[in-house]
């Protein structure tokens, strides 16, 4: 029989793949959307209302993704106290740096499209609330 303290505790794991689809959608479909938009002449002015519909599909697809994801982390820190602790760390390291590649992008969408940068009724939670850890600050002029 196997000894259940050497599994990991799900929701490291599940907040693991999570990130990972979410910095793969970022990094693979949205911001090489935004470059090209973002780079005159390179859409031509023809497609330029398609491509910008495009991209408002691809971001609202990445906020749904931060959505699952912010919730799988919630999930991690109401998780159980024995859990393995370098895996819980990498986890929130990566939860940090997938917030700050969030960060990044969005203004960068909201000049795109006129999309507003957070959605109406999104509070901006402060430093050390659940969900985002003490020290990570997301700067939304970046």
């Amino acid at each position: 029989m196997s000894d259940q303290r050497l599994i990991s505790d799900p929701p490291d794991i599940c907040l693991m793949l999570r990130i990972h689809a979410e910095q793969l959608w970022l990094t693979s479909e949205v911001l090489p959307t935004v470059r090209q938009l973002a780079r005159p002449g390179r859409v031509p002015e023809e497609h330029l209302g398609a491509a910008l519909a495009y991209l408002e599909v691809l971001w609202l697809e990445a906020c749904q993704r931060a959505v699952e994801t912010d919730a799988a982390r919630a999930a991690l820190d109401r998780g159980q106290p024995e859990r393995d602790p370098v895996l819980y760390e990498k986890a929130r390291r990566y939860h940090a740096a997938v917030r700050r590649l969030r960060a990044v992008i969005r203004p960068r969408v909201a000049a795109l499209t006129g999309l507003p940068e957070r959605p109406a009724g999104e509070p901006e939670r402060p430093a050390g609330e659940p969900g985002r850890p003490s020290g990570e600050h997301e700067h939304a002029s970046s």
